[in-house]
């Protein structure tokens, strides 16, 4: 019978597609995982791995016992957390993945409550686009993530935690005051790079306007949007969560609220199979009320 060993030593060899940075990831010596990898195979009767003086790759029977591997080893690991979640729920560490126009505006402010209400959690965060931090969740490199939606999210739990609206950001002068109008119209606004939700999100903000992407610059941070308003080469729309943290405090843009824009909707989501989902609804409390205090301070 195929054992957790063995699938451990085979998604091993598949990420790394090397033996002995392999068995380094497995804690173990490439003469100890060549043996196992051989063992699963000779018990299966089949090839999972190619081996070449220059080159290891899998088999197509290999990446499908990997990909079903990785899905059994991910419920092994549920079932240890399941129990340390049991006896310490509020202890141990955490990764948590946020986007990048969300995490850095709202998890600085959020740590000293978070350390207050949970003083034996080590939260780990790590900043990817949405599809990075589903992914994550699925292959168990992540407990949580903080997202936007709408966006599809498949089996996952979610807590929903606040709207996000938009503010209008234009330089400052004649454009701030005419960019309102533009949008009335439709027209481009200057945008994050595709593969940010956000950039669809502002996209869909006035579903009743034709808005485009200005096609000749995208940026890969807010931080860049708001330098190229500064220089006069165009409009964008900022999350009111950034806003409020002051993204825009350093840059000459002026800002006009946009209350009739549909706001995207941030949430905290988690696997349902999750021990820890108690202590997640309680850290989306947390973030629930750091977002009305910021809110409040503006």
């Amino acid at each position: 019978m195929v054992t957790l060993r063995h699938l451990r030593f085979l998604v091993a060899v598949a990420d790394q597609l090397n033996f002995s940075r392999a068995a380094e990831a497995c804690f173990v010596t490439q003469p100890t995982l060549s043996a196992g990898i051989k063992e699963m195979e000779e018990r299966l009767g089949v090839q999972l791995v190619e081996r070449t003086r220059r080159s290891v790759m899998l088999t197509p029977l290999g990446e499908e016992v990997v990909a079903r591997g990785r899905r059994l080893l991910l419920e092994a690991e549920e079932i240890d957390k399941l129990a340390e979640a049991h006896l310490r729920p509020d202890e141990g560490e955490l990764r948590l993945g946020a986007i990048p126009t969300i995490g850095p505006y709202l998890i600085p402010p959020a740590l000293p409550a978070l350390r207050a209400a949970f003083p034996r959690l080590k939260i780990y965060l790590r900043e990817e686009i949405t599809e990075s931090l589903i992914a994550g969740l699925s292959e168990g490199r992540l407990d949580v993530i903080l997202i936007a939606l709408p966006f599809e999210i498949g089996s996952l739990d979610h807590m929903p935690l606040f709207e996000d609206g938009y503010q209008l950001a234009t330089p400052p002068g004649p454009m701030a005051v005419n960019g309102p109008a533009a949008l009335q119209e439709g027209g481009q606004v200057m945008l994050l790079e595709k593969g940010h939700c956000l950039q669809r999100h502002a996209l869909q903000a006035f579903p009743d306007r034709h808005l485009e992407q200005d096609e000749s610059f995208s940026a890969t941070s807010l931080t860049t949007l708001i330098a190229m308003v500064s220089e006069g080469l165009g409009i964008t729309l900022l999350p009111n969560l950034a806003v409020d943290a002051g993204v825009a405090s350093g840059g000459a843009v002026a800002l006009t609220p946009l209350p009739e824009a549909c706001p995207r909707q941030v949430v905290l989501a988690w696997r349902k199979t999750s021990a820890r989902s108690e202590v997640f609804r309680r850290i989306g409390d947390v973030l629930i009320r750091t977002r009305d205090t910021m809110a409040q301070s503006t």
